[in-house]
């Protein structure tokens, strides 16, 4: 059960509420779903000796709020309110999956916001972003009566129907099968989970891919981005080395022998990752360094000053740096 929170600001519709600690220049961290339960959690120990780790509940769960909209766009606007509550004017991000989706909306739409960030074996930018290849190779690593249960139970959570425990049974089912290893994946954590935060974002997710959204918006932002894919994720890294594509500053690492929660498997894996791009920042570039300062004047509370363009304009795509394998430069 996640601790009590230490913080709760107010967005456009509603309270999000989180949790920090550490000390030194501020990462967000993003978690997965949609309609997930925080789980990030067990990220956080090797990140707060030389970061202020901020986490938040995604609306949909307690303790943030349980009401919508549910869709990209004021997912982004959450996060946007996270920043401005607490006084913070750009940050690292580190997102993970459907949160490391969310990381490359949150550059799209406000770059100016982000420092650098670390996307972990996200959903992709680019064609359904690895969604049916996912949900194949989920079910090809499990017994065929378990993939067509998990099968039938996320179709229908799609739909916005079925319950909490159905969705929960589902991804149980399945979750061995987000490791390298499925023989030894460790247990699944307690989760909580919201169906019509799941299937009402899912609905906002693949509107944005029909619309090219990403594909059209990435090709101009600048921000350091770094990929971390698992070599054995049930997302092929091919979706993740498509996304990076799009950036024009964009890094790509694969870790060998590895699932989807990279840091479980890997653990330091994205603590590397998230040192070797701050080193990268210099000057007006840095981080902020978390403080208890009030929130900015100039913007606004709600996070929208800077909210998704379905329509954003075309942009050629620049060079980048795909290192396969290779650890990434320090």
């Amino acid at each position: 059960m996640a601790s009590p929170p230490d913080f709760e600001v107010q967005a456009v519709h509603g309270g999000i509420a989180g949790w920090k600690a550490g000390s030194g220049p501020a990462v967000v961290v993003l978690h997965g779903g949609p309609g997930l339960s925080d789980y990030t959690d067990t990220l956080e120990p090797e990140l707060v000796d030389a970061y202020t780790v901020i986490r938040y509940q995604q609306r949909g769960l307690a303790p943030s709020t349980t009401a919508g909209p549910f869709d990209v766009e004021t997912h982004v606007a959450d996060t946007v309110s996270v920043l401005n509550g607490l006084g913070l004017d750009r940050v690292l991000v580190i997102g993970h999956s459907w949160g490391g989706h969310l990381a490359m909306h949150l550059i799209a739409a406000q770059p100016d916001r982000i420092a650098a960030a670390v996307v972990v074996d996200p959903l992709g930018a680019v064609g359904d972003g690895g969604e049916a290849d996912l949900g194949r190779i989920l079910g090809e690593r499990c017994l065929p009566e378990a993939a067509a249960r998990a099968a039938e139970l996320d179709q229908r959570a799609l739909r916005g129907e079925g319950s909490a425990a159905d969705q929960i049974e589902g991804l149980g089912l399945v979750w061995p099968g987000y490791f390298a290893d499925a023989a030894t994946a460790p247990p699944m954590p307690a989760m909580e989970v919201s169906v019509t935060a799941y299937a009402e974002t899912f609905r906002s997710i693949r509107r944005h891919l029909e619309l090219q959204t990403l594909v059209r918006s990435l090709p101009q932002r600048t921000v350091p981005t770094l990929f971390l894919l698992g070599e054995k994720s049930p997302i092929p890294t091919t979706h993740g080395f498509a996304s990076a594509a799009l950036m024009a500053n964009a890094e790509v690492r694969t870790v060998p022998e590895c699932g989807h929660l990279v840091w479980l498997e890997r653990p330091g894996t994205v603590r590397r990752g998230l040192d070797s791009l701050r080193a990268r920042l210099g000057g007006s570039g840095r981080p902020d360094v978390a403080s208890t300062e009030a929130p900015r004047a100039d913007r606004d509370q709600d996070g929208r000053d800077g909210q998704l363009r379905e329509n954003a304009g075309d942009g050629e795509a620049g060079s980048q740096r795909v290192l396969g394998d290779r650890p990434v430069p320090r």
